[in-house]
């Protein structure tokens, strides 16, 4: 077992049965159990950590096993003290990484759009999916590879799916108003749409038995259908007042429970439609979940009052509750397997474990969702948790890790908003939809002072001149000036707009401040006594999106969602010059020239424009390169340069003057980028993101990267290496010769190649490369090299806070992990990631992977699994 761990996962890899992995080690521990071998025990749930773990990139790379998986497993892990010490010539962790297994398991990318609802089969073996992109998808639930679909045919969101309970079935309800029957395996409809709803399907569930279906709706009804002809079995069931948000059966399928925004809940005879029991009152607010527990005695409750409570399923008494923890509404609840534990989802994006009889939480909050999570469920085992978020992502999780997160940690947990650094480069303050404003030392990102607390999400924040103060807008909508060395609020409740404030910034001599606003003006602020002592200017006619100072202080520039930039006379409140006209959409950024005569903006349009500050004209640009909307511009100290950050992820560095990109494209925030901003000498770069995370960037090292690094289209579907010799072809299937020796690939253009041993699976790149520049990227947590190729596969929860080539620092909530490729064998010579110790001058040389190959072969020919060779090729 020692031995062989890493061959047998080599032949699971090319025969395309990772996915029986986890399953076939769980067996193992059941049969080591009775025999009382304490070591054999851990060795082999740590083998089934490390599968589960790193099943994806095994399933797409068998050299992944070597250049992945091995080098991020934690250093407590028993397969890394056996193995690791072997494999000398991989990436290593100069620090961070993993400390121990992680909670989250796969991270399932795919649709297009929020999710809205997942599942398991009743197998466990696979997940269902419901976007609002209109789509269907069943997911292998080991893997995390796409299995069927996308299913399309709801004309609108998907809200609600569940697996029939033989699995074979899949009931969709929709924003459509219909609901649908698919086949599981095929994803052919069975049958549908169903109508019969006057709004939209939010919920839908299999009776215990298969034979019927229910239905709840924004139509205040409940609805219950036969599963096989799709006639609804009664009239619709009425007393709800409001949405019907949640419903579902009892295990022995004679009782529905349903809850409302009415703020109730109520239970059902399923066969008559008459109310048994309620309506459970106790929320203060809409229930958006319900469920009945295991034994059918009892019923779960989320709601948007963000508590759980556990009600009597034929009183109507609160048994246990309310459970408070979520910071934010409670959408999605469910019962474990046996009952005695209550997984939650919320829109604080976090997911919890609560003990059903004590309501102490006992995993959790599991974080790691950018947005909000809205369905959750156990796998029928109870050792997984399901995910689904409106961040467009599924995620599995190890439901009995105990990982109890407590006390205070120091990243931001939610959206960075707004991030500037002092006028000394010493500190960086950040402003974030945590409702909180941080102050971190620039050089080791350690946390300067306890969080300020606006008291709702922060759009911007801004430093004055002398780095005393910091001022804030939010969408209460107030403005504050804090004390930055106290934390005081110095000018609190500043005169209320109509509408939230989106942008601040101090004026030069820091006596004044600027803000825009969705109320379409401009105002002009004392800093000190918080009176309005200019405006409001009248101009915009949409939301103001950035404002600032001209270097004098006399004017003021606005951006705005109504495509137009205006400038203003600070003192008069009159349009000095504009409408500056160009950019077809939305304008987000604008910032004056040092020496104010030029001005620069970004837009939803997806470019940049410089344009003269006297004039209005456009002295350059547009500027292109952005594949997504550029949310925030600025000027380097000199003029010179400029950044921009954008929807597309990257940050990217233009010469003023010629438009052309002069640095990057800066990859490494994994979502939209929503503020940058140079340093005071220039030398550096700040960024926040919808990730969550703070970067600080070198401008000054590095490759320099002229235009756009262009994605895959299409997408990627299951990325792999280039593994023939033209190496131009994308491998969609892999399957192992009869010989045991070739392995035969399929690919995207129809044709069907021979390999020669795994040693071809990576594309010609130097073996020990430290330095790739601006030309590495990051797909499905892949990191890619100039050319897409697989470099390495990093697990999820340490990608927020990975140091790229040109981060200086990064400060996340998360694990901080910094890598050392010097000795990274990639490329074609991958296998000689293996080292061996010379018995003669006991030094460690080179050992090509054919040794392995060799005994793995051998395994392979003796074990049962190699029966079944793999997927045909399609």
């Amino acid at each position: 077992m020692h031995k062989q761990f890493l061959f047998w996962l080599e032949i699971l890899s090319i025969s395309g049965r990772v996915n029986i992995g986890s399953s076939m080690l769980l067996l193992l521990i059941d049969w080591i159990l009775p025999h009382s071998h304490p070591e054999a025990i851990e060795f082999a749930r740590d083998m089934h950590n490390f599968v589960v773990t790193f099943a994806s990139p095994i399933s797409q790379s068998v050299a992944h096993i070597y250049l992945s998986a091995l080098p991020f497993s934690p250093p407590i892990s028993v397969v890394w003290k056996q193995y690791m010490p072997e494999y000398a010539h991989t990436l290593a962790l100069q620090s961070g990484g993993l400390s121990h297994w992680p909670v989250v398991w796969h991270v399932l990318t795919g649709h297009d759009a929020e999710v809205n609802a997942v599942a398991f089969a009743p197998d466990g073996k696979r997940i269902v999916s419901g976007s609002r992109d209109k789509t269907i998808r069943v997911w292998d639930a080991e893997t995390g590879a796409v299995i069927a679909g996308p299913l399309k045919g709801h004309s609108h969101s998907v809200i609600s799916v569940a697996f029939s309970p033989d699995g074979k079935r899949i009931v969709s309800g929709s924003h459509d108003e219909t609901i649908r029957i698919w086949d599981s395996n095929t994803g052919a409809l069975v049958f549908g749409p169903l109508k019969g709803h006057d709004s939209r399907v939010v919920s839908v569930e299999f009776s215990p038995d298969g034979k019927r279906i229910i239905s709840g709706s924004d139509d205040h009804t409940i609805r219950v259908w036969d599963a096989k002809t799709g006639v609804v079995i009664s009239s619709p069931l009425e007393g709800h007042t409001k949405s019907v948000m949640s419903v579902g059966f009892s295990p022995d399928g004679k009782r529905i429970v349903s809850g409302s925004y009415d703020w109730t809940i109520r239970v059902w005879n399923a066969a008559t439609g008459a109310i048994i029991s309620g309506p459970f009152k106790g929320h203060s607010n809409r229930i958006s979940s319900v469920a009945f527990s295991p034994d059918g005695k009892r019923i779960v409750s989320g709601s948007h009052d963000h508590t759980i409570r556990v009600w009597d399923a034929w009183t109507g008494e609160v048994i246990i509750g309310p459970f408070e923890g979520h910071k934010n509404s409670v959408i999605s609840v469910r019962f474990s397997p046996d009952g005695k534990r209550i997984v939650s989802g919320s829109w604080d994006q976090t997911v919890r474990v609560w003990d059903a009889e004590t309501g102490v939480v006992v995993s959790g909050p599991f974080e790691g969702h950018r947005n909000s999570v809205v369905s959750v469920g156990f796998s029928p085992d109870g050792k997984r948790i399901v995910s689904g978020s409106w961040d467009h992502t599924i995620r599995v999780w190890d439901a009995e890790s105990g990982v109890i997160t407590s006390g205070t940690l120091k990243g931001h947990n939610n959206w960075v908003n707004s991030v500037t650094f002092s006028p000394d480069g010493k500190r960086i303050i950040s402003g974030s939809r945590d409702q909180t404003i941080r102050i971190w030392d620039a050089e080791t990102g350690a946390l300067l002072a306890d969080p300020l607390d606006h008291g709702n999400f922060v759009n911007s924040v801004a430093i004055s001149p002398d780095g005393k103060r910091i001022v804030s807008c939010s969408g209460d909508p107030t403005l504050r000036v804090w004390d930055i060395e106290t934390g005081a609020v110095i000018a609190d409740s500043l005169e209320n707009y109509d509408d939230l404030a989106t942008f601040v910034s101090f004026s030069p001599d820091g006596k004044r401040i600027v803000s825009g606003s969705y109320d379409q003006t401009v105002r002009v602020w004392d800093a000190d006594t918080g009176e309005v002592v200019s405006g409001p200017f009248e101009g915009h006619t949409s939301w103001v999106m950035s404002v600032g100072f001209s270097p004098d202080g006399k004017r003021v520039v606005s951006g705005s969602h109504d495509e137009t930039i205006l400038l203003w006379d600070v003192e008069t409140g009159e349009i000095t010059c504009g409408p500056f006209k160009g950019h077809t959409n939305c304008v987000m950024s604008v910032k004056f020239s040092p020496d104010g005569k030029s001005i620069v903006s970004g837009a939803y349009d997806q470019t940049i424009r410089v344009w003269d500050a006297e004039t209005g004209a456009v002295i350059s640009g547009p500027f292109e390169g952005h594949s997504n909307r550029v949310s925030s511009v600025g000027f380097s100290p000199d003029g010179k340069r400029i950044v921009s950050g954008s929807h597309d992820a990257t940050i990217r560095v233009w010469d003023a003057v010629t438009g052309a990109v002069v640095s990057g494209p800066f990859e490494g925030h994994n979502d939209w980028v929503t503020s940058v901003g140079f340093s005071p000498d220039g030398k550096r770069i700040v960024s926040g993101s919808q990730d969550k995370t703070i970067r600080v960037w070198d401008v000054e090292t590095g490759v320099v990267i002229a235009g756009t690094l262009q994605g895959h289209h299409p997408p990627v579907n299951s990325p792999a290496f280039s593994p023939c010799e033209d190496g131009s072809k994308l491998v969609k299937s892999i399957r192992l010769m009869p010989d045991v020796k070739r392995i035969a690939l399929g690919s995207w253009d129809g044709a069907i190649r021979e390999c020669n041993g795994l040693y071809q699976e990576t594309s010609n790149l130097s073996p020990f490369t430290s330095k790739f520049g601006d030309s590495l990227k990051m797909e499905n947590g892949w990191v890619l090299g100039p050319q897409s190729e697989l470099l390495f596969w990093v697990p999820p929860v340490l990608r927020p806070g990975l140091y790229w080539p040109r981060n200086v620092l990064v400060i996340t909530r998360g694990i901080v992990t910094k890598l050392d490729l010097n000795s990274f064998a990639s490329g074609k010579l991958w296998n000689r990631c293996k080292t061996r110790r010379d018995p003669l001058n006991r030094k460690r040389i080179p050992q090509t992977q054919s040794s392995m190959r060799i005994s793995s072969l051998d395994f392979a020919r003796s074990s049962a699994s190699t029966r079944a060779l793999g997927p045909n090729l399609e």
